[in-house]
């Protein structure tokens, strides 16, 4: 049995925890899966599928800015007959989609599986831009539709899905995401005065409530610092806040070692990746209690109303004054969530599709 991956809409460094997702999967399909796999990969990330089998895409015609990736899928939907020949999708068994901004090519064969990561667009629709609001509506319609299966990262999305489009619910499995454990792990340092929140400045991260909290915060603990990682934030930041900028995941695993809190005050995920990566590191975790973290966190974190400065500040304080009431429930929360059961569980979706 032959399963296709295809990558063709990835662009490094922008799509964030997708990107992460498509990786980690391919590299743990290589490690543990049992099908044969083929991936296909965009000129502008060659080494997207690491590990498996791979075949470069230049047809594609893939583009980092917006117009351009609109561009190529909209040629690749309109004139499908060329994509799929290239791909030579007749080829194989079963095609699976991980990136939710892709159209499946039209066609019954081979049997086709999406993820789709997130609705943010259907309940923050403020966040958007009518042109990118009204892209992404028709997009993801259109990803639903033309494939058998849909997977999503978590039962949050799945709900979501269900009351967006109305799709029969045997069609759409929820599969978690993991985490790198080989690479986090809690350590025996101390831990410094500062607050962690690895995350670039779109709005549904919620950055203006969290330098609120935080200045709540400092009234009673002024030592403390807030640091930022991510691009695109603005070059002046409130006393105590400072920006390192996009780092290198080994930094950003000895931040997760050395905070003194994971603050993640999201009003949005579809899964939420960095608090399960900080409690694998041991770091005590305050986050909202929105959207999927609830389900993600567990017992094992602190959680807040994100649209409430104050209750922000109130659960970092939890955090901070008591921090061996989380670490150690972190660590075994983190404990649960691999990427080598994300890859059986996503071969499972592959079997299926074929019977």
């Amino acid at each position: 049995m032959k399963v296709g991956i295809s990558l063709l809409t990835l662009v490094p460094g922008v799509v964030g925890g997708s990107e992460t997702y498509a990786r980690e999967l391919t590299r743990a399909l290589a490690r543990v899966g049992e099908l044969e796999y083929e991936a296909f990969v965009p000129a502008i990330a060659p080494d997207a599928a690491d590990g498996l089998p791979t075949r470069v895409v230049r047809e594609y015609g893939a583009s980092s800015g917006m117009l351009g990736r609109a561009t190529a899928m909209s040629r690749a939907w309109l004139t499908p007959g060329r994509l799929r020949r290239t791909m030579q999708l007749e080829s194989l068994d079963a095609v699976h989609y991980p990136l939710s901004v892709t159209i499946p090519p039209p066609g019954e064969r081979p049997p086709a599986a999406v993820t789709v990561h997130d609705l943010q667009h259907e309940l923050y629709p403020e966040f958007f831009s009518r042109a990118e609001l009204a892209y992404r509506r028709v997009l993801y319609k259109q990803a639903v539709t033309s494939s058998r299966i849909v997977i999503t990262i978590s039962e949050h999305a799945r709900e979501a899905l269900l009351r967006t489009y109305g799709i029969d619910p045997d069609r759409v499995v929820a599969i978690p995401l993991g985490i790198d454990h080989q690479r986090l792990t809690p350590r025996e340092e101390p831990r410094d005065a500062f607050l962690l929140y690895p995350a670039n400045p779109w709005r549904h991260k919620n950055h203006d409530r969290l330098y609120e909290a935080f200045a709540l915060v400092r009234r009673e603990r002024p030592e403390l610092r807030l640091v930022l990682t991510g691009t695109g934030h603005a070059a002046a930041l409130p006393d105590g806040v400072e920006n390192r900028g996009r780092v290198p995941f080994d930094e950003l695993v000895a931040l997760y070692r050395t905070a003194s809190a994971l603050v993640f005050p999201s009003l949005y995920e579809g899964f939420g990746l960095p608090p399960l990566e900080a409690m694998a590191c041991g770091c005590p975790v305050a986050t909202s209690a929105a959207t999927s973290l609830p389900e993600v966190c567990g017992d094992a974190a602190e959680y807040f109303d994100p649209l409430s400065p104050a209750d922000m500040a109130r659960a970092i304080a939890a955090v901070v004054d008591d921090p061996a009431r989380y670490t150690q429930r972190g660590i075994a929360r983190a404990r649960l969530f691999t990427w080598e059961a994300t890859a059986r569980a996503h071969e499972d979706v592959y079997r299926r599709l074929v019977s």
